[in-house]
C-alpha cells in the first residue's frame, strides 16, 4: 500500500521561498558605519605599523613590542584594568542584587536604570574635569579636608596626575556599565528555583551556593571581561587626567603620534594599536563564549 504523496506547494509559496528577501537592506546602514569607522580605521592603524616612516616595509615597529618600556605600559594598562573591572563587578552586583527587592516599575528603579546609562557613558575630558574640582589638589573636598580636619589628601605627591588617580574615575563608569549589563542576569532567576529548594528543605543559603551563584557565575565572569575591556581601551579621561607622561597603552599610542621628542617613530602607534586589538579581541572572544553559556539560563 503506497502512502499518500506530499501536498505540492502553492504557487505563491513556490514563489516566496525563491525570492530573495529584502530585509539585509536594513543592515546596509549599519555594515556601512562598521565598515568606515571600525574596521578601515583597524586595517589602516595596524598595517601603519609595518612600514617606516619613509614608507619601507619593516618589521621594526612590532619587534618593538618587546621593549620593556612598551611592557610596562601594557602591564600597567592590565593592572589598571583589572582591579578597577573587580571592584566595579563586585560592587555594581551587589548594587543589582539590593535592586531586585525593588519594584521594577517603581521610581527607584527606573531612575537608578536611567542614572546607570547616564553614568556609564559619562568620561572623557567632562568626568577628568568633576574629580579635579572635586578631589584635585586644590578642589572643594581637598581644601575643606586640609582646613576642617588637617588631613592632607596629597602629602606624598598629586597622585591624582599619575597612574593611581586613573583608578577612581574608571571604578565611576564601571559600576553602573556593571548595573546595566549584570541586572538581565539577575532578573532570569526563576523565583520557581527558589521555592523548589525551601520545598525540598533547602536554605536560603544553600540556594545561592548549590544555584544562585553557579547559574550567574558565567554571567558575572562575562561581564567582568566587558569591564576589563572597557578600561582597557579608555583614552579620553587618561589623557586629560595625565597630560603628562604614557603611563598606559593608549597614552603611549598618543606619544608615539605627538612626541616632538621621539620623531620618526609615528608608525610606532600601529603596532601599540596592534597590541591592544589582540589584547582586547581575545578579552572579547571569550566574553562571547560565556555570554553563550549564560544565555541558556537567561531564556
Amino acid at each position: 500500500m503506497t502512502s499518500p504523496a506530499a501536498p505540492e506547494p502553492s504557487a505563491p509559496a513556490r514563489r516566496g521561498s525563491a525570492r530573495p528577501g529584502w530585509a539585509w537592506l536594513g543592515l546596509v546602514p549599519f555594515s556601512a558605519y562598521i565598515l568606515l569607522f571600525l574596521a578601515l580605521p583597524t586595517v589602516l592603524s595596524v598595517a601603519s605599523g609595518l612600514f617606516d616612516k619613509a614608507g619601507h616595509f619593516t618589521l621594526a615597529n612590532f619587534a618593538a613590542l618587546g621593549d620593556p618600556v612598551i611592557l610596562n605600559t601594557f602591564w600597567n594598562s592590565t593592572w589598571v584594568s583589572l582591579l578597577t573591572a573587580a571592584i566595579g563587578a563586585v560592587v555594581g552586583a551587589l548594587f543589582c542584587w539590593a535592586l531586585m527587592g525593588l519594584s521594577e516599575t517603581g521610581g527607584v528603579r527606573t531612575f537608578v536604570d536611567a542614572a546607570s546609562g547616564v553614568f556609564a557613558q559619562f568620561g572623557g575630558v567632562m568626568l577628568a574635569f568633576a574629580w579635579i574640582a572635586t578631589i584635585g589638589t586644590n578642589a572643594v573636598i581637598t581644601v575643606w579636608l586640609k582646613n576642617s580636619v588637617g588631613f592632607d589628601l596629597y602629602a606624598d605627591g598629586a597622585w591624582i596626575y599619575a597612574l593611581p588617580g586613573l583608578i577612581l574615575p574608571y571604578i565611576y563608569f564601571q559600576i553602573p556599565l556593571m548595573v546595566i549589563t549584570f541586572t538581565p542576569a539577575l532578573k532570569a532567576l526563576k523565583p520557581q528555583w527558589a521555592e523548589a529548594n525551601l520545598t525540598l528543605g533547602g536554605t536560603a543559603g544553600g540556594f545561592w551556593r548549590y544555584i544562585g551563584l553557579p547559574v550567574l557565575a558565567p554571567s558575572f565572569l562575562a561581564s567582568f571581561l566587558l569591564l576589563f575591556a572597557n578600561s582597557f581601551s579608555s583614552y579620553a579621561t587618561a589623557a586629560a587626567l595625565a597630560s603628562q607622561g604614557s603611563q598606559i597603552v593608549p597614552l603611549q599610542i598618543r606619544t608615539a603620534l605627538t612626541s616632538e621628542t621621539v620623531l620618526g617613530r609615528e608608525n610606532l602607534a600601529g603596532a601599540l594599536a596592534f597590541g591592544m586589538i589582540v589584547v582586547v579581541a581575545v578579552v572579547m572572544w571569550v566574553y562571547s563564549l560565556i555570554q553563550r553559556r549564560a544565555a541558556r539560563w537567561q531564556a
